[in-house]
């Protein structure tokens, strides 16, 4: 069990430091993609939204290295969220900026809709990769492997 520790707190570090790294351009990237599919401001108007983006991003990932740092420092079995369930709460900033752009809700899926409703313009990232760093993927997975691993060592006892 002193390895699946580790390796929580290792890939729990790591995922945090990406999402430092990685938040503030997926937000750029996301207000940029959702303004270029709308196509109805002008470019002063889109460099002003990507300037808002940017600080909106810087943010976000103020925000969710928080959330993620308090969540991976509970015990394994108080852990509620996956680090994957939190990043998702970041569309709350890039979210503002569209809307203060005008920019109305994009058309999606009823699941999409059911699961994740303050998402009204679909940012939410399916994967931690989606954030702009590919190694993001699997380390959510490595952690979500650790934690099983140390709560089976626990039931094993």
């Amino acid at each position: 069990m002193p390895d699946g520790v580790a390796r929580l707190g290792e890939t729990g570090d790591a995922i945090v430091a990406g999402v430092e790294r990685c938040m503030p351009g997926w937000a750029v990237a996301q207000v940029d993609r959702i303004l270029v599919a709308w196509g109805e401001l002008d470019p002063a108007a889109h460099a002003d939204a990507i300037d808002e983006a940017r600080a909106a991003g810087i943010a976000a990932a103020r925000r969710i290295a928080d959330e993620l740092r308090q969540l991976l420092a509970l015990d394994p079995a108080e852990q509620a969220a996956t680090p994957l369930e939190v990043v998702r709460g970041a569309v709350r900033e890039p979210t503002a900026v569209l809307a203060a752009a005008g920019v109305p809700p994009v058309v999606r899926d009823a699941f999409e809709e059911r699961s994740l409703p303050d998402d009204v313009y679909g940012l939410a990232p399916r994967t931690l990769g989606e954030l702009g760093d590919e190694s993001l993927a699997p380390l959510h997975l490595a952690w979500g492997m650790a934690k099983a691993a140390v709560l089976r060592a626990r039931a094993a006892g």
